[in-house]
C-alpha cells in the first residue's frame, strides 16, 4: 500500500526541542518524533510512507513569512507543505498571495492558537482570497489537548463556511472536529462536496463504528490518511483504517489517491 500523510508537524532545528517540551508538557502526550524535518522523515519511512503535507502555524502576526519562507525552503523528497497566515496580520492577504508564489499548496488554520472562529466574517476576504488562487484551506476541528478548554473550530462553523464558499476546498481535521463527531454526523458529514475529513490522531479517541458511520455517509473519497505527527505514531491510523470494513480501493482513496487529486498541480504524477 503507499501513504501520503496529509497531517504532519516539525519545526526548525532551533525551536524543535523546546516546542516540542512545552506542548508534551501541557498536553501529558509523549511526541513520535524530535520535531526536527530530520526525524519527521525518519518517522515517516519507517511506516512506510513516501510523501506527507506539513502544516505550520503562525501563531503570531509576525511569524507568518518567515514560517513561510522556512516551510518553502524544507520541501522535497516528498514533502509538501502548506503556508500559514494570521488572522490578525495586517498584511494577510498579501501574504496568502507570496504563499502561493513561493509554491506552498494551502493555507493552514488553527482556531485555538490563533483566536479566531472559522466562521467570522472577518476571515471572509482571506477565504476569498485563498479560493480565488485555486489553494486549499485546512482547519484545525475540534477539541485540542494542548490548548485552553475553548473549542472555536466547530462542525457548524466549517458548515457555514461552506455555505458561503461553494468553491473553496475545505478539509477539516480531525474527522471535521475532535471529539465533536455527532456534530460532524449532524452538520457536515456528506453535506458538501468542497470538504474533506482526514483522519489525523483520531485513533485513541473514536469507536470503530462510529468512524465507519462517518466514512459512509461522507464517501470514503472524502476522507484522507492523516497522522498528526509527532502527536501521534503514523502506525496507529494506518491500522485503524486497515481494520474497517472498506473495500481495497476505498483504502487505497483513503491512503492516498485522495491526496493525490488534491495535491495534483503539485505533484508529476497523480
Amino acid at each position: 500500500m503507499k501513504y501520503f500523510d496529509f497531517h504532519v508537524h516539525a519545526f526548525t532545528d532551533e525551536l524543535a526541542s523546546r516546542a516540542l517540551s512545552g506542548l508534551a508538557e501541557t498536553s501529558g502526550i509523549s511526541p513520535a518524533t524530535d520535531g526536527t524535518i530530520t526525524g519527521l522523515r525518519r518517522k515517516l519511512e519507517q511506516n512506510g510512507i513516501d510523501r506527507a503535507l506539513l502544516l505550520p502555524v503562525a501563531t503570531k502576526p509576525s511569524q507568518q513569512a518567515t514560517i513561510n519562507n522556512w516551510a518553502a525552503s524544507v520541501m522535497g523528497g516528498g514533502l509538501f507543505c502548506c503556508g500559514t497566515v494570521h488572522p490578525d496580520a495586517e498584511d494577510v492577504i498579501s501574504e496568502v498571495e507570496r504563499i502561493k508564489s513561493i509554491g506552498l499548496c494551502g493555507v493552514k488554520f488553527h482556531s485555538e492558537y490563533q483566536k479566531f472562529c472559522p466562521d467570522e466574517k472577518r476571515m471572509f476576504p482571506i477565504y476569498e482570497k485563498i479560493q480565488e488562487l485555486g489553494l486549499f484551506v485546512i482547519f484545525h476541528g475540534g477539541w485540542d489537548p494542548y490548548s485552553e478548554d475553548i473549542i472555536r473550530a466547530t462542525p457548524q462553523s466549517f458548515a457555514a463556511v461552506a455555505d458561503t464558499f461553494p468553491e473553496l476546498k475545505i478539509i477539516a481535521a480531525h474527522l471535521g472536529g475532535l471529539k465533536l463527531w455527532d456534530d460532524t454526523e449532524k452538520y457536515t458529514a456528506g453535506k458538501y462536496d468542497n470538504m474533506w475529513f482526514d483522519i489525523s490522531v483520531i485513533s485513541r479517541y473514536i469507536s470503530d463504528e462510529q468512524l465507519m458511520r462517518v466514512i459512509r455517509m461522507h464517501g470514503a473519497d472524502r476522507v484522507l490518511f492523516g497522522s498528526d505527527c509527532p502527536w501521534d505514531e503514523p502506525a496507529n491510523e494506518i491500522a485503524m483504517i486497515e481494520r474497517l470494513p472498506l473495500t481495497e480501493y476505498e483504502k487505497e482513496c483513503i491512503f492516498y489517491r485522495n491526496a493525490e487529486e488534491l495535491m495534483y498541480p503539485y505533484i508529476s504524477s497523480p
